[in-house]
């Protein structure tokens, strides 16, 4: 097998992930080839789609958000995510069992004795009205029932795993602060979630070995894993093994590819990218390494915004005011530090409509 090293990586990542070159997509189609976007922070995917769409206007996204052609839901990894309508309906029954096994796995003293299936059944009972409601809300409408687990796991593990639901607007819209509230998926979108499989066969997770390979490989079964969450996919990896082609990294690992995916050049250039809070072009993977050193890579578990120069985390960045603040990870050469401003300056201008292009760059750590 020929070896992929990491700047090969990178740049086949890049491309992917669209941050090589802007792309020119509507912003359904972006979304639907990136998988869906983490979104537990609601502006982070503006930020995200920015970043790899040219033109990117806020308001269509919002506008997709309203017209139910793109929802929030929880679903890989327990995130929530920004999916179209057309993957939540098909990929949600395949995350039910990884869903109830990470909320179980926070609550499982609490949840202790409850009858999850009786307790589903009277959820979506009382969600069939089609009224919007908090997790609060849902918990203390069915606390009388169920008194013992306490508000916080009770509506979890109701809105996060047992019921198909998703964040209503506006929640989620451009340069809006709402609380979450959720219907039913089915009463949203006026469409069932798709039914499992038969048993014995696996069409989702064979779907989502594809689309993950579509957007993020070359990778690993591993990388895969870390990034839907759902351990039970050898068997979809098998069963698709024939059309893909493999390669090692230089650590030995097999990555899986799509034959005719993009895979450039290494030595192609690289622009500077300001990724959101919780991009997936990290979290989407269990080896970080080809985007990011691993002294820095808790980074991305806790939130921080990071830019990415020559392709890797070099830097985070945070807003204050009407200024983007980038503070390096490294020392920046001048025409590194000529590219960040120039780039913070464009982002500064999206985030304010223009009326600011402020870019502060702290001092290089020594």
């Amino acid at each position: 097998m020929s070896v992929l090293d990491s700047r090969a990586l990178n740049r086949a990542t890049l491309a992917r992930q669209l941050l090589l070159d802007r792309a020119d997509l509507t912003v359904v189609d972006a979304v639907a080839h990136l998988g869906g976007l983490q979104a537990q922070e609601p502006q982070e995917p503006f930020v995200g789609l920015w970043s790899r769409l040219t033109p990117f206007d806020p308001a269509s996204l919002s506008n997709l958000l309203v017209e139910r052609h793109v929802v929030r839901t929880h679903l890989m990894r327990r995130t929530v995510h920004l999916v179209t309508a057309d993957d939540v309906l098909a990929w949600r029954a395949r995350h039910d069992g990884m869903l109830r096994q990470r909320v179980l796995g926070t609550y499982r003293r609490e949840l202790d004795g409850v009858d999850l299936e009786e307790l589903a059944a009277a959820g979506a009972e009382l969600m069939s009205d089609g009224e919007p409601r908090s997790m609060s809300q849902l918990a203390r409408a069915l606390a009388d029932r169920w008194p013992d687990p306490g508000p916080r796991p009770l509506g979890e593990v109701l809105i996060a795993a047992l019921l198909p639901t998703t964040q209503l607007p506006p929640r989620g819209l451009w340069r809006t602060k709402a609380g979450a509230r959720y219907a039913l998926l089915s009463s949203w979108l006026g469409r069932d979630v798709d039914p499992p499989a038969p048993q014995g066969t696996d069409p989702v997770g064979e779907a989502l070995v594809r689309r993950y390979l579509a957007a993020f490989g070359p990778a690993a079964s591993a990388d895969l894993r870390a990034w839907c969450g759902l351990a039970g996919l050898p068997k979809a990896v098998a069963a698709v093994r024939e059309e893909l082609v493999a390669f090692r990294d230089e650590r030995g690992r097999e990555l899986l590819d799509l034959p005719d995916a993009p895979r450039p050049d290494p030595d192609t250039p690289a622009p500077v990218r300001f990724l959101p809070a919780f991009d997936n072009v990290i979290l989407g993977y269990h080896d970080r390494s080809r985007i990011i050193d691993d002294a820095h890579r808790g980074l991305s578990v806790a939130g921080e915004r990071v830019v990415l120069l020559d392709g890797r985390v070099a830097a985070t960045w945070t807003v204050a005011a009407d200024t983007v603040v980038v503070t390096p990870l490294c020392r920046f050469s001048p025409a590194d530090r000529t590219a960040v401003a120039e780039q913070g300056s464009a982002l500064a201008s999206f985030l304010s409509d223009g009326a600011s292009q402020r870019v502060q760059i702290a001092a290089a750590p020594r």
